[in-house]
Protein backbone atom coordinates (compact mmCIF):
# COMPACT_ATOMS: atom_id res chain seq x y z
CA UNK A 1 0.00 0.00 0.00
CA UNK A 2 1.29 4.00 0.08
CA UNK A 3 3.82 4.86 1.62
CA UNK A 4 2.85 7.51 4.93
CA UNK A 5 5.07 10.19 5.63
CA UNK A 6 4.06 11.58 8.97
CA UNK A 7 3.16 15.35 8.56
CA UNK A 8 0.28 16.72 10.74
CA UNK A 9 -1.03 16.63 7.23
CA UNK A 10 -1.18 12.98 5.59
CA UNK A 11 1.04 12.73 2.80
CA UNK A 12 0.68 9.09 1.17
CA UNK A 13 2.95 7.86 -2.01
CA UNK A 14 1.78 5.71 -4.78
CA UNK A 15 3.84 4.17 -7.57
CA UNK A 16 2.64 3.64 -10.79
CA UNK A 17 3.62 2.68 -14.15
CA UNK A 18 6.58 1.13 -16.16
CA UNK A 19 8.18 5.03 -15.52
CA UNK A 20 7.67 5.26 -11.88
CA UNK A 21 5.91 8.14 -11.34
CA UNK A 22 5.17 8.86 -7.88
CA UNK A 23 1.42 9.68 -6.83
CA UNK A 24 0.75 11.31 -3.97
CA UNK A 25 -2.49 11.83 -1.75
CA UNK A 26 -2.38 14.92 0.23
CA UNK A 27 -4.97 14.40 3.12
CA UNK A 28 -6.53 16.90 5.48
CA UNK A 29 -7.83 16.72 8.78
CA UNK A 30 -11.23 15.53 8.11
CA UNK A 31 -10.44 13.44 5.23
CA UNK A 32 -10.87 15.42 2.28
CA UNK A 33 -7.60 14.58 -0.49
CA UNK A 34 -6.20 15.92 -3.47
CA UNK A 35 -4.66 13.70 -5.90
CA UNK A 36 -1.36 14.95 -7.17
CA UNK A 37 0.45 13.73 -10.76
CA UNK A 38 -2.09 10.13 -11.14
CA UNK A 39 0.01 7.56 -13.00
CA UNK A 40 -2.21 4.77 -12.68
CA UNK A 41 -1.21 3.34 -16.13
CA UNK A 42 -4.01 0.15 -16.43
CA UNK A 43 -6.28 -1.34 -14.02
CA UNK A 44 -4.75 -2.49 -11.99
CA UNK A 45 -3.07 0.13 -10.51
CA UNK A 46 -6.64 2.21 -10.92
CA UNK A 47 -7.86 -0.75 -8.53
CA UNK A 48 -5.08 -0.07 -6.46
CA UNK A 49 -6.09 3.93 -6.08
CA UNK A 50 -9.46 3.17 -5.40
CA UNK A 51 -8.81 0.85 -3.02
CA UNK A 52 -6.24 2.62 -0.97
CA UNK A 53 -8.60 5.98 -1.15
CA UNK A 54 -11.57 3.58 0.03
CA UNK A 55 -9.86 1.51 3.24
CA UNK A 56 -8.16 5.05 4.11
CA UNK A 57 -11.93 6.43 3.97
CA UNK A 58 -10.44 9.38 1.49
CA UNK A 59 -12.78 12.13 -0.41
CA UNK A 60 -10.92 13.17 -3.13
CA UNK A 61 -11.90 17.01 -3.57
CA UNK A 62 -8.75 18.13 -6.21
CA UNK A 63 -6.66 16.42 -9.26
CA UNK A 64 -3.22 18.45 -9.63
CA UNK A 65 -0.82 18.15 -11.92
CA UNK A 66 3.09 19.27 -11.27
CA UNK A 67 3.09 19.12 -16.07
CA UNK A 68 1.48 17.29 -17.87
CA UNK A 69 3.92 15.22 -19.35
CA UNK A 70 1.87 11.35 -20.24
CA UNK A 71 3.80 9.96 -17.46
CA UNK A 72 2.13 12.44 -15.06
CA UNK A 73 -1.03 12.07 -16.30
CA UNK A 74 -2.11 8.44 -17.25
CA UNK A 75 -4.52 8.34 -14.76
CA UNK A 76 -6.49 11.69 -15.15
CA UNK A 77 -9.78 9.62 -17.19
CA UNK A 78 -9.59 7.45 -14.49
CA UNK A 79 -9.88 10.00 -11.64
CA UNK A 80 -12.44 11.39 -13.33
CA UNK A 81 -14.68 8.72 -13.81
CA UNK A 82 -14.49 7.71 -10.49
CA UNK A 83 -14.49 10.48 -8.59
CA UNK A 84 -15.60 13.24 -11.15
CA UNK A 85 -12.28 15.29 -10.95
CA UNK A 86 -10.73 16.70 -13.87
CA UNK A 87 -7.15 18.20 -13.37
CA UNK A 88 -5.85 21.71 -12.39
CA UNK A 89 -2.94 22.99 -13.63
CA UNK A 90 -0.75 25.61 -15.21
CA UNK A 91 -1.94 27.00 -18.57
CA UNK A 92 1.64 26.58 -20.62
CA UNK A 93 0.96 22.55 -19.96
CA UNK A 94 -1.55 22.67 -22.83
CA UNK A 95 0.54 21.32 -25.21
CA UNK A 96 1.70 18.62 -23.42
CA UNK A 97 -1.98 17.87 -22.30
CA UNK A 98 -2.93 17.59 -25.65
CA UNK A 99 -0.61 15.57 -27.16
CA UNK A 100 -0.70 13.32 -24.73
CA UNK A 101 -2.49 10.70 -27.90
CA UNK A 102 0.58 11.34 -29.89
CA UNK A 103 3.52 10.42 -27.11
CA UNK A 104 1.64 7.65 -25.73
CA UNK A 105 1.24 6.27 -28.79
CA UNK A 106 4.81 6.78 -29.88
CA UNK A 107 5.91 4.61 -26.73
CA UNK A 108 4.07 1.61 -28.09
CA UNK A 109 1.08 2.05 -25.38
CA UNK A 110 -2.45 2.56 -26.54
CA UNK A 111 -4.39 4.94 -23.96
CA UNK A 112 -7.25 7.06 -24.33
CA UNK A 113 -6.67 10.81 -23.77
CA UNK A 114 -7.56 12.64 -20.26
CA UNK A 115 -10.37 14.67 -20.30
CA UNK A 116 -10.07 18.83 -20.40
CA UNK A 117 -9.02 20.50 -17.32
CA UNK A 118 -11.39 21.57 -14.58
CA UNK A 119 -9.37 25.02 -14.82
CA UNK A 120 -5.82 26.88 -14.47
CA UNK A 121 -3.81 27.71 -11.89
CA UNK A 122 -1.38 30.71 -11.56
CA UNK A 123 1.66 31.11 -10.02
CA UNK A 124 1.55 31.72 -5.97
CA UNK A 125 -1.77 30.83 -6.33
CA UNK A 126 -3.05 29.43 -3.32
CA UNK A 127 -4.95 25.95 -3.56
CA UNK A 128 -7.16 24.96 -0.17
CA UNK A 129 -8.91 22.75 0.89
CA UNK A 130 -10.10 20.57 4.19
CA UNK A 131 -7.24 21.84 6.35
CA UNK A 132 -4.19 21.64 3.45
CA UNK A 133 -2.89 25.09 2.09
CA UNK A 134 -0.65 24.58 -0.97
CA UNK A 135 0.96 27.11 -2.62
CA UNK A 136 1.33 26.76 -6.42
CA UNK A 137 5.02 27.92 -7.70
CA UNK A 138 5.70 28.47 -11.12
CA UNK A 139 9.36 26.46 -12.14
CA UNK A 140 9.61 26.54 -15.82
CA UNK A 141 12.58 24.60 -17.39
CA UNK A 142 11.30 21.03 -17.07
CA UNK A 143 8.21 22.28 -19.06
CA UNK A 144 7.44 25.72 -20.12
CA UNK A 145 4.24 25.12 -17.00
CA UNK A 146 6.14 23.03 -14.34
CA UNK A 147 4.61 23.57 -10.68
CA UNK A 148 5.86 22.84 -7.55
CA UNK A 149 2.88 22.72 -4.53
CA UNK A 150 4.27 24.38 -0.73
CA UNK A 151 2.96 23.86 2.16
CA UNK A 152 4.97 26.66 4.19
CA UNK A 153 3.37 25.67 7.82
CA UNK A 154 3.86 21.78 7.65
CA UNK A 155 7.39 22.82 5.48
CA UNK A 156 7.18 20.64 3.05
CA UNK A 157 7.13 20.88 -1.11
CA UNK A 158 5.69 18.87 -4.18
CA UNK A 159 8.41 19.42 -7.20
CA UNK A 160 7.30 17.48 -10.10
CA UNK A 161 10.63 16.54 -12.21
CA UNK A 162 12.13 19.81 -11.72
CA UNK A 163 13.98 19.28 -8.81
CA UNK A 164 15.08 15.39 -7.50
CA UNK A 165 17.06 13.83 -4.73
CA UNK A 166 20.65 14.38 -6.18
CA UNK A 167 19.47 15.96 -9.17
CA UNK A 168 16.95 17.92 -11.90
CA UNK A 169 14.53 16.95 -13.87
CA UNK A 170 15.63 16.49 -18.44
CA UNK A 171 15.57 19.50 -20.10
CA UNK A 172 16.02 17.83 -23.69
CA UNK A 173 11.93 17.23 -24.44
CA UNK A 174 9.82 20.45 -26.38
CA UNK A 175 9.23 23.31 -23.78
CA UNK A 176 12.43 22.32 -21.36
CA UNK A 177 15.56 24.81 -20.68
CA UNK A 178 18.87 24.05 -18.56
CA UNK A 179 19.18 27.50 -17.87
CA UNK A 180 15.60 28.40 -17.29
CA UNK A 181 15.09 25.38 -14.76
CA UNK A 182 18.36 26.24 -12.79
CA UNK A 183 17.34 29.64 -12.54
CA UNK A 184 13.81 28.20 -11.49
CA UNK A 185 15.34 25.98 -8.73
CA UNK A 186 17.50 28.65 -7.36
CA UNK A 187 15.00 31.24 -7.62
CA UNK A 188 11.79 29.16 -6.16
CA UNK A 189 12.99 26.58 -4.14
CA UNK A 190 16.79 27.02 -2.98
CA UNK A 191 14.95 30.14 -1.19
CA UNK A 192 12.67 28.08 0.84
CA UNK A 193 13.77 27.04 4.46
CA UNK A 194 16.39 24.44 4.39
CA UNK A 195 13.74 22.09 6.40
CA UNK A 196 11.47 22.01 4.12
CA UNK A 197 11.12 18.08 2.75
CA UNK A 198 10.86 17.66 -1.34
CA UNK A 199 8.85 15.19 -2.32
CA UNK A 200 9.77 14.43 -6.49
CA UNK A 201 8.00 13.09 -9.33
CA UNK A 202 10.37 10.33 -9.10
CA UNK A 203 12.63 8.79 -6.64
CA UNK A 204 12.83 9.41 -2.68
CA UNK A 205 12.04 12.93 -0.93
CA UNK A 206 14.61 14.86 0.23
CA UNK A 207 15.31 18.55 1.82
CA UNK A 208 15.86 21.77 0.13
CA UNK A 209 19.10 22.33 1.78
CA UNK A 210 20.92 18.98 1.42
CA UNK A 211 20.06 19.62 -2.13
CA UNK A 212 21.60 23.23 -1.94
CA UNK A 213 24.89 21.82 -0.84
CA UNK A 214 24.94 18.90 -2.27
CA UNK A 215 23.38 18.88 -5.45
CA UNK A 216 25.81 18.14 -8.21
CA UNK A 217 23.85 20.55 -10.88
CA UNK A 218 24.96 23.21 -8.46
CA UNK A 219 28.24 23.09 -6.94
CA UNK A 220 30.04 24.71 -9.82
CA UNK A 221 27.14 27.88 -9.95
Amino acid sequence: MGKKYYNAMKIYKLVFSPIEVNTYIIAGDSGDCAILDCACFNKKECDILESFIESNKFNPVALLNTHCHFDHIFGNKFVFEKYNLKSQYHEQEEFNHNGFIERVMRSGWKLDAPPEPERYIADNEIIEFDSVSLKALHVPGHTLGSLAFYNEKEGYVFTGDALFAGSIGRTDLSGGNLNTLIASIQKKLFTLPASTVVYPGHGSKTEIGIEITSNPWFKHL
